[in-house]
């Protein structure tokens, strides 16, 4: 089945999506781990941070109660097979409508809990151990670009409810939807980003300008939440450019429609300059800021 009835989300400019029966949304909560990860948080209004920023020691958000994942499994101990293509070069994948963006690299938590996903991962954990994360939400419906989570480590409960992490993995595209019941199938092509245009143009001197606007804005959120400005370590972790602009689009937390957007652009230095304009604005905001905490230190 085609993806007829396509939608234009409203406030996002380069994508497309699907509507899907409101039931689809929000059937697992993300769960809290021990990993400490940067986070920025953004708010979907001006792409700034909310009054109280605080980049440092986040844990995952939970919807109902916070989980610990524990005496986990590991998914490289089991045989995995590969994805099927088709002859079109189309693969088959099952979706999990969310209302967040995963990126690649970027680690997952989520709890399984309802039924039709809990089958979901009977199958997955059997086979492949990859799905599909989509961003969804009421509104906008179901986007139609996402990137695969592949279950990296996993714990099943007395009661069919499932723990795992999640790590993501390829993005892709949405082409056609294969069925519906009891979750989504659907036939997706692998997206990747184009060579650049410009062969002059320096990707790592563009990554090393992103990385110091992240270093300057978690220095001043921790000035203005009273923690030492320390600087932050090394946040590139020699990641190459393109890995590096992915691993930043998911510290901007809080902003799911700008992550999409970020997500399905196919040119990394066309990324990586839209993260250093969003880290720019941000920054002037943070510094205004200090400023009038600076001026008026009794209001703080």
């Amino acid at each position: 089945m085609a993806l007829h009835h396509m939608i234009h989300p409203p406030g996002l400019s380069c994508n497309k999506g699907f509507m899907l029966p409101k039931t689809h949304f929000l059937t697992a909560t993300t769960t809290t781990t021990t990993t400490t990860t940067t986070k920025l948080g953004f708010t979907d209004r001006p792409l700034l941070f909310n009054n109280t920023p605080n980049f440092q020691n986040q844990r995952t958000p939970t919807i109902h109660q916070q989980y610990h994942v524990l005496r986990c499994s590991s998914s490289s101990e089991r045989h995995r097979t590969e994805v099927p293509e088709s002859s079109s070069g189309l693969v088959e994948l099952p979706l999990f409508p969310l209302p967040l963006v995963l990126f690649p690299g970027a680690i997952l938590p989520l709890q399984i809990f309802e039924f039709r996903y809990r089958m979901m991962m009977h199958t997955l954990l059997e086979t492949d151990l990859r799905f599909g994360i989509i961003y969804a939400d009421s509104t906008s419906g179901v986007v139609d670009v996402g990137c695969v989570g592949e279950v990296v480590k996993h714990e099943r409960l007395v009661d069919d409810r499932f723990f795992l992490i999640c790590k993501g993995q390829e993005r892709f595209r949405v082409v056609n939807l294969v069925r519906t019941k009891p979750y989504l199938v659907a036939e997706v092509q692998w997206l990747e980003d184009r060579p650049p245009e410009d062969q002059q143009e320096d990707l790592k001197a563009l990554a090393s300008e992103v990385e110091t606007y992240m270093k300057d804005v978690i220095r001043l959120s921790n000035r203005l939440n009273g923690k030492p400005e320390k600087e932050a370590q090394d946040l590139r972790r020699n990641l190459f450019p393109t890995p590096f602009s992915f691993f930043v689009g998911s510290t901007f937390e809080g902003a799911p429609r700008e992550q999409q957007a970020l997500l399905e652009l196919e040119d990394t230095a066309t990324r990586l300059k839209r993260e250093k304009e969003t880290l720019r604005n941000t920054l002037n905001y943070l510094t205004a800021a200090s400023a009038v905490k600076d001026a008026f230190p009794s209001s703080s």
